[in-house]
């Protein structure tokens, strides 16, 4: 916190509000509330204020006092942008946690945690959304003049906006710019839009009388009948729905969008512009019943026996052993007390068949959040998840950020998955980690979900840190896959190997096509080997240089002749050599290169894929 000290006193009370300002600045500033602010102002709220010369930036305010800071002069607070504060105060104690606990800055925390259309700043590039029919007749003299700008230049910064209009206090204009999807974030461009809004058709209520009714169609039918046929189609489609919307009025009466605007015009039809949620399904759920195995039943209540003594459990499932059912039960036993849940997936699994899964149980309870969402998307979730409308979440790792009021579960399945780690930028955060701690904010508890733990979630569970349960069969009885290792230096060596297809595999792929079955061939490309053996020989010598102990240290020297240089240096390190005496094999997976010095003779192995790297 800053230092401040005692203000001179005036006729009316000075506040003064400390922000956090979405840079890597290793501290909060201070600002000066305009007395009109008095009454507004609140911590979780944003606020536009001035940083540096020119500059505009989106802040949250974080502190409210009266003391001024001893070592600047305060700037004013040039706008209050929202009406209630939309960041909580737990979200803001779990930004200086991320920031002390990650060693970054909170600003820089903010800046992953909020959706860009949040916190707009002067560098801020805005675009027209090419997609969105606009109605330029019902804009204001100011929104009118953005859009035109924009017309003649497709992209324009926060900046170039203030300068346009001549006035600092652009942030609301943008903001219902934004809210009607007029414009968006240049940074959203290659990302997929739908319209946020939808006309709604309504039949003017003087035609409700069947006189007058009779006397439009006897009009209609003479000088329009594309205008009937859309009249008809309005009152055959309005006893079985309420809301009708323009486009669907179009394809089902066939008469199209100018007969349409024409009825508008002659005000037969009321047109009128609703907000229509893009996350929109159903809001039906559909629990289907299912009953657990016994062995998950067992389960589910050593999870739930183990939450009484243990915040954070390790439930160990193999594949397919109905995790998610498990997952489901503890969901539905939470949202029964009133709490909401975070289910946490890495992004290649939230797959449009798990996010439609759980819908059924769901339905409107249930919100998504994650990068495929454009940001206008993410804005609608966290408002929702803000309001409690959604009880449950299903997101990536980004998740965490979300405004919970009462979060009472997280599960964090496939928990060894390294995509929940983010690397660049900053925050350099692992959600697993972070979402133990979000949840003990909460006071609530932790499931941790994989086949294959990672290391340190395992050690945890056998030092007794967390709580451990186990599935140890699939779901329905289904008997694990049969799995075969096959020797590929053993084949080779007999010469039954055909290209890198080993006699085993053939076999197998000629009796699956004899049984008119199909064949995958999964060719693992993101392995590693930690050891390199050789193809040639079966056995590969492994030592250890124990007596005189030194590191190679390999120096690419010349590109085009594929030279390498090796030096060697004293080291207390053991290195761990490769020995292989075959020198004559010409296959192409692997060279093996020959090393001398006084005292020793090695033949070292390289791939050839890292040999081959003088030649791009």
């Amino acid at each position: 916190m800053l230092e401040f000290a005692e203000p001179s006193r005036t006729g009316r009370e000075t506040y003064f509000v400390e922000v956090i300002l979405p840079l890597a600045i290793a501290k909060n500033y201070t600002y000066r509330v305009p007395f009109e602010m008095n009454g507004l102002v609140a911590v979780g709220k944003r606020v536009v204020v001035q940083f540096g010369k020119s500059k505009l930036y989106t802040a949250v305010i974080t502190s409210i006092g009266t003391f001024a800071p001893e070592r600047y002069e305060a700037k004013y607070v040039i706008e209050l942008l929202d009406d209630r504060p939309l960041v909580t105060a737990a979200q803001l104690q779990f930004w200086q946690w991320m920031a002390d606990y990650y060693m970054c800055t909170i600003g820089e925390v903010m800046n992953a945690a909020l959706p860009s259309a949040l916190k707009l700043a002067s560098e801020t590039r805005i675009i027209l959304n090419k997609t969105f029919e606009i109605d330029r007749s019902a804009l204001h003299d100011k929104e009118y003049l953005i859009v035109e700008a924009l017309d003649i230049q497709p992209e324009l910064t926060v900046s170039d906006i203030v300068k346009l209009l001549g006035q600092k206090t652009v942030m609301p204009i943008l903001k219902l710019l934004f809210e009607k999807n007029i414009i968006h974030i240049s940074e959203d461009i290659n990302e997929k839009y739908k319209p946020r809004t939808r006309t709604f058709i309504t039949l003017n209520p003087v035609y409700h009388q069947q006189e007058s009714l009779k006397e439009l169609f006897l009009i209609l039918e003479k000088r329009a009948p594309k205008q009937a046929d859309a009249v008809l189609a309005y009152i055959k489609m309005a006893r079985h729905q309420k809301a009708i919307t323009k486009n669907e009025l179009a394809d089902e009466s066939g008469a199209g969008a100018s007969s349409i605007n024409s009825l508008i015009e002659k005000e037969v039809f009321i047109a009128e512009e609703k907000n229509v949620s893009r996350l929109y399904y159903e809001d039906q759920s559909i629990f289907d019943s299912f009953d657990l195995s016994e062995q998950q039943t067992e389960v589910l209540n050593q999870v739930s026996e183990e939450f009484k003594q243990k915040d954070v459990v390790l439930l160990h499932g193999v594949t397919s052993s109905g995790k998610t059912q498990i997952y489901i039960r503890l969901i539905e036993e939470m949202m029964s007390a009133g709490r909401q849940v975070l289910y946490l997936l890495p992004e290649i699994a939230l797959t449009t068949h798990i996010i439609e899964r759980l819908r059924q149980y769901f339905g409107a309870n249930i919100g998504i959040y994650h990068s495929r969402f454009n940001d206008n998307e993410r804005v609608e979730v966290w408002q929702k998840v803000l309001n409690n409308d959604y009880k449950v979440i299903l997101g990536a790792r980004s998740s965490v950020f979300l405004p919970f009021h009462n979060l009472g579960l997280i599960i964090v399945d496939e928990e060894h998955e390294t995509s929940y780690k983010q690397y660049d930028p900053a925050p350099r955060y692992n959600a697993r980690d972070a979402a133990i701690f979000l949840a003990n904010m909460h006071k609530g508890k932790v499931l941790l979900g994989s086949a294959t733990p990672s290391f340190e979630s395992y050690y945890n569970a056998r030092l007794h840190k967390y709580g451990f349960a186990e599935l140890t069969d699939r779901y329905g009885g289904v008997k694990m896959p049969e799995i075969e290792v096959v020797s590929i230096a053993e084949e080779t060596k007999q010469k039954t190997i055909q290209s890198h297809f080993t006699s085993v595999l053939l076999a197998d792929i000629r009796q699956a096509l004899e049984n008119k079955e199909q064949v995958i061939l999964f060719q693992n490309r993101r392995g590693y080997a930690p050891v390199l053996m050789c193809k040639i020989k079966t056995t590969t010598t492994i030592s250890y240089v124990n007596k005189n102990p030194y590191v190679l240290q390999l120096k690419y020297v010349n590109m085009l002749k594929n030279t390498w240089q090796i030096n060697h240096r004293h080291n207390k390190l053991n290195i761990l050599l490769m020995i292989c005496f075959n020198t004559d094999s010409t296959f192409s997976d692997e060279k093996i290169t020959h090393y001398e010095n006084k005292n020793h003779s090695y033949f070292l192995i390289f791939s050839l894929l890292f040999l081959r790297l003088g030649n791009y």
